[in-house]
């Protein structure tokens, strides 16, 4: 005999009344899907190309907003509280951390994205500190996504499948842009990778590809360069025929307009340091490529 397929209505209903009965049983109705929250706008993204339809992902700092002197306000603590998983980007940047911690009652659901790529150093006020700004390397993008990837699946292991297979297809995209950047620095030569920047925020991107940073601030937003170091600056660009400097999209422009009024530099555009854009770099991909072809044409 024929069995007979029964209609997709009748499946809609008997899902309908199950959960129904689990509630008036007083069950818990089982919910695969994740509530995430991102301290930063590059996790966002980042939970967003991993987590797909499964997750929701509420960014506490949105496009545009100094994570350097961000400070979680009590709305902010309800959404990290009531998260299941909160993605930090690590390396001292949350320097709010604690008080998150101790409001969703430990750490055990903060998820440290920088946990498993090595740290650059810098000088911040005659300390040695780590650089927080990693994800200006594509190569440290990739062990990220492997760590949201995996947090996702452990915590969510209804779709753990999903999620892998979405990291893979972010994996390739991440490998085509590094493709993609090695092409286009092709055409800039190595004594012209020198870059004047509004803060020291580009030491991985810098690594990676052979440029040399002269920053007018250190790792920090906060701080205003003394007149000695602008000095230092300007002597520099002269000495070593410095083409351009560039802005920061979070950043007060003054000091490096001024920069670029005594050395006679031109404006190389404005980059994206430590947050997102709204409309043009609003995604990793878009940032880092709106990035380096600012550079390439800044400085050719």
């Amino acid at each position: 005999m024929f069995a007979f397929a029964r209609p997709l209505h009748f499946e809609i209903l008997k899902a309908a009344f199950s959960s129904f009965l689990l509630l008036c049983l007083g069950l818990p109705v089982v919910r695969a899907d994740l509530n995430v929250a991102s301290l930063s706008t590059v996790t966002t993204d980042l939970a967003r190309q991993i987590g797909g339809n499964h997750v929701t992902v509420e960014g506490i700092i949105k496009a545009g907003i100094d994570p350097h002197e961000f400070e979680p306000t009590p709305s902010d603590v309800k959404k990290v509280a009531d998260a299941n998983l909160v993605l930090l980007t690590g390396k001292g940047m949350e320097g709010y951390l604690s008080k998150l911690e101790e409001a969703a009652g430990g750490s055990a659901k903060f998820v440290d994205v920088s946990k498993d790529i090595a740290s650059l150093t810098m000088t911040e006020q005659g300390k040695k500190v780590e650089d927080p700004h990693w994800w200006h390397s594509v190569e440290n993008m990739k062990r990220a996504t492997s760590v949201v990837a995996e947090a996702f699946e452990k915590a969510d292991p209804a779709n753990a499948v999903s999620y892998d297979q979405n990291a893979s297809a972010y994996l390739a995209k991440l490998d085509e842009l590094q493709r993609w950047i090695r092409v286009k620095l092709a055409s800039l030569p190595h004594d012209r990778r020198k870059l004047v920047t509004s803060h020291d925020a580009l030491g991985y991107f810098a690594r990676d590809y052979g440029f040399t940073i002269y920053p007018v601030k250190g790792a920090s937003t906060a701080e205003d360069p003394s007149s000695q170091h602008v000095k230092e600056i300007i002597g520099v660009i002269r000495d070593q025929g410095v083409k351009a400097v560039f802005f920061e999209t979070i950043e007060n422009p003054r000091a490096v307009q001024q920069i670029a009024n005594e050395t006679g530099a031109k404006a190389g555009g404005t980059l994206y340091s430590d947050a997102l854009g709204e409309t043009d770099g609003n995604t990793y991909d878009a940032m880092i490529r709106h990035n380096v072809s600012s550079i390439v044409e800044g400085l050719k």
